[in-house]
């Protein structure tokens, strides 16, 4: 983004800008994926799946806020960043009304998750909070887990298995085998997210002390975790059709190997900046992938 483009942002895009809209569908995939099977159950609440999918979206947003001011405190946010503008480093918001906006946003994630825990269990509000601190913790804190090669970990626990079995227990007040089975081809494809962008960072992570698990595992070794993160994911479908987890139809959501081929050939043949594309691909994949299996529940009825 040139310059003057910058000067003439109006306050809503800069704020846009910062919540970082391409990286939502895959905050959204989980919920997808877990509403699907809460349908084929006979377990569909409409209130309880809109309210998970809202805090699914805040959780994100506030995250991507948190990683943009607290990267940029601990410097690891510099002019030599190939990433997407982030708002703090390039001082269209202070590092002050970032946290703000933040807060309001785990704020109202909190509220929903009020509301979840009204309709389903009180535990729920546990689970809220342990993914809000996970969220400040990734980047900020006195252990922030991104800098240790902790990120691909939480980013899998929170983004597959908590939003998927959270979801499916907010809506059926309990967690079938497939919910959790289920849970984990998301929570590598969102976890994939995280590979390519620390693919694309290795240099400008490691001279910024940050030792994410591709500084640790190198260029291609992040490379061989991408894919495998996607072979599982696509693996595992047929392994629960036979095991009667799933119906043959779920197999629908093979369908997203149409969008996940050229990602995967972009993660493989291209650096820095270029990755950048690879990131949005890599959220498309996750939701196409979930929109194609709750498709495939659908023709199974």
């Amino acid at each position: 983004m040139a310059g003057s483009e910058i000067k003439s942002l109006r306050p809503w895009q800069i704020w846009l800008l910062a919540a970082r809209p391409r990286t939502l569908p895959a905050a959204a995939s989980g919920v997808i994926t877990a509403t699907a099977l809460a349908w084929r159950d006979g377990q569909f609440r409409l209130g309880p799946a809109l309210a998970a999918l809202g805090v699914a979206l805040l959780l994100q947003i506030g995250s991507n806020l948190a990683n943009d001011v607290f990267d940029f405190e601990r410097g690891a946010d510099t002019a030599a960043r190939q990433g997407p503008m982030r708002v703090t480093q390039a001082r269209l918001l202070t590092p002050t009304q970032v946290k703000i906006g933040m807060g309001a946003v785990f704020a109202t994630a909190a509220l929903l998750g009020l509301y979840l825990a009204s309709v389903s269990s009180w535990n729920v509000i546990w689970l809220g909070l342990a993914a809000i601190v996970s969220a400040l913790a990734y980047t900020g804190g006195p252990f922030p887990l991104g800098y240790y090669g902790l990120g691909d970990l939480f980013v899998f626990v929170f983004f597959g298995l908590a939003a998927v079995a959270g979801t499916y227990y907010v809506q059926a007040g309990s967690v079938s085998a497939a919910a959790w089975w289920m849970s984990v081809p998301i929570g590598l494809i969102v976890t994939a997210i995280l590979v390519v962008n620390n693919l694309r960072d290795i240099a400008t992570d490691r001279a910024a002390g940050k030792q994410t698990l591709a500084v640790r595992l190198g260029a291609r070794g992040a490379q061989v975790e991408y894919v495998l993160c996607l072979a599982v994911a696509y693996g595992l479908l047929p392994l629960l059709v036979w095991r009667g987890l799933l119906p043959l139809t779920g197999l629908l959501a093979w369908g997203s190997l149409v969008v996940a081929w050229p990602v995967v050939q972009t993660v493989f043949n291209k650096q820095g900046k270029a990755l950048n594309a690879a990131l949005g691909g890599t959220g498309q994949i996750a939701l196409v992938y979930s929109l194609l299996f709750l498709a495939g529940l659908f023709l199974a009825g």
